[in-house]
């Protein structure tokens, strides 16, 4: 009797997998919270607005604490396309379950709309699948050439992240087209590079960043029109699933 449920875990660990491999536009969502409201959020979030997305083709590819703020929720959603995007918004959107539950959605928020629209460089959301914790960083490029950046980060920076106990297992950059759903704002104007790290325990994440802080000259190499994107420290949101 138990073949059944298995057979329809496995069946949607497989879906799961196959949408993160197709997630080319990702949306980076950090919501700020009522005092308290965090857990209320997740179990609504889980409960009824999860597969809806998934049926809408925007599935929703994990969803996290913020362990160094306890009234932030951030979640990650993805599309195959821009185009794909649009339509999967407005039918999730315009359906029944979100004029169900968005009262009760929004009566958790301050703040819904700090969200990076991005596109896949390298990697995907499935390295992502089971770690006891997540970090996303931020670099913010200012006025430099995102493929510059790019490149000094593949060529330059990687190596030396592994090195210190880092893994950057998915990366992405601004997506520069039109928002192709207006009436969910995102924020335009801030061309940033993120890349995404998987960690098994919180030690193997502080012994990482006891070594990068202590890390001299990485900078020394990035010519001068990299120099914009090298003023503003990079922003690290270290993450745990919201499952844990």
């Amino acid at each position: 009797m138990a073949a059944v449920p298995l057979a329809a875990a496995q069946k949607r660990k497989e879906d799961k997998a196959m949408a993160d491999s197709a997630a080319n536009i990702v949306e980076l969502r950090q919501y700020t919270l009522r005092g308290g409201q965090r857990d209320t959020l997740i179990r609504l979030f889980e409960r009824a607005f999860v597969a809806p997305q998934a049926a809408a083709r925007a599935p929703v590819l994990g969803t996290y604490r913020d362990i160094d703020d306890p009234d932030r929720f951030v979640w990650l959603r993805g599309f195959e396309g821009m185009v794909e995007r649009g339509t999967a918004l407005r039918t999730f959107y315009g359906g029944s379950v979100w004029r169900a539950h968005r009262d009760a959605a929004n009566a958790t928020m301050i703040d819904s709309d700090n969200v990076l629209l991005l596109r896949r460089r390298s990697g995907s959301a499935a390295a992502l699948a089971a770690p006891a914790l997540v970090t996303a960083t931020i670099h913010y490029l200012g006025s430099t050439a995102p493929e510059a950046f790019a490149r000094f980060f593949e060529d330059h920076l990687a190596p030396l992240l592994v090195a210190d106990g880092a893994r950057p297992v998915w990366t992405l950059e601004s997506e520069t087209g039109p928002n192709s759903f207006p009436p969910l704002p995102v924020r335009e104007g801030e061309p940033v590079l993120v890349w995404f790290a998987a960690w098994r325990t919180r030690s193997d994440l502080d012994r990482f960043e006891r070594r990068w802080a202590s890390r001299s000259g990485w900078r020394d190499s990035a010519s001068v029109d990299l120099l914009p994107a090298l003023m503003r420290k990079p922003e690290r949101i270290r993450l745990v699933p919201a499952s844990a």
